[in-house]
């Protein structure tokens, strides 16, 4: 096996990988991961003790403990492009040796669990509540970057879904789904959807402001959308990349989703932060406890 070069895989002069500023040894084995880089100070410190603090842009990083359980939160900053760095250098962390270059014989898998906000788009779903994504369409193009397989339910719900855009939309989505094992373990007793992850706030997500949206029905066709007898259940901008990469490096993943707003009645939180750390905290026990 042939070293991986130093531009595919760039390390900065300490050691550590370019963007995430991590040394191996640095992360957990189940890393939380966080959009907003002031959220990992509201994760960690449910920690009862932290051993590292590091960050570079937007990527700010804590690893600690729970009882004997050794974790880490991650901010990922928003969207795909962000989720495709965060990622790799992850798997990058765990599973290539940085002084070779080659990948190690035997492959470790993190469990990576999104703690993110998002919005949701049917009028039955509360805001203020959690919601687990059981599987996510990416309107972005990370996907389509790199080999991957579906499986043949994977495979109905996104023809469905596609066929829902006409030609001109020039939307080519992917579809990825939670990890199994996080899903059993995790995610018992709180609602499940379809995600929608979009590569963008506005018009990617129906909005408008003073740009018209070249897809004025975007709002129609994923509320409408029925397939199975699942729906598609509310917006972000992060979980397909995740549940799609870190399929293909063979990593266990769930997005939890806290509900600040709801499009289809047009309400929003009134006390988000509250909330914010509400579920944090029962999420962190719930980690602790199952995993």
């Amino acid at each position: 096996m042939r070293p991986i070069s130093e531009t595919d895989l760039i390390l900065n002069a300490d050691g550590s990988v370019y963007h995430l500023n991590l040394l191996p040894g640095d992360i957990a084995d189940t890393v939380i991961t966080v959009g907003d880089p002031d959220r990992v100070y509201e994760v960690s410190k449910y920690f009862d003790s932290i051993e590292l603090q590091k960050g570079k842009r937007e990527f700010i990083t804590h690893t600690g403990r729970i009882g004997k359980k050794r974790i880490s939160v991650l901010s990922t900053g928003i969207g795909t492009d962000n989720i495709d760095i965060v990622l790799n250098e992850l798997d990058a962390l765990v599973n290539i040796d940085f002084e070779t270059r080659i990948a190690n014989a035997e492959l470790k898998k993190l469990n990576i669990i999104r703690i993110g906000t998002s919005g949701a788009i049917q009028p039955d779903i509360k805001v203020d509540s959690l919601l687990v994504s059981s599987a996510a369409f990416g309107l972005d193009s990370l996907a389509g970057f790199y080999r991957q397989s579906y499986s043949e339910e994977e495979k109905e719900l996104l023809a469905q879904f596609a066929a829902a855009f006409n030609d001109e939309t020039m939307i080519n989505p992917y579809i990825a789904t939670a990890n199994a094992m996080l899903l059993n373990k995790l995610a018992n007793g709180i609602p499940q959807g379809i995600t929608v992850t979009a590569p963008g706030f506005y018009s990617p997500q129906g909005r408008q402001v003073r740009a018209y949206s070249a897809i004025p029905q975007l709002m129609e066709i994923v509320t409408n959308f029925r397939a199975g007898g699942k729906r598609i259940t509310n917006l972000e901008m992060e979980t397909a990349g995740i549940y799609s990469l870190a399929k293909i490096l063979g990593h266990c993943a769930i997005s939890f989703n806290v509900i600040l707003a709801n499009r289809a009645i047009n309400e929003f939180s009134k006390q988000p932060a509250k909330i914010m750390d509400y579920h944090i905290k029962q999420l962190i026990e719930k980690i602790n406890s199952n995993i």
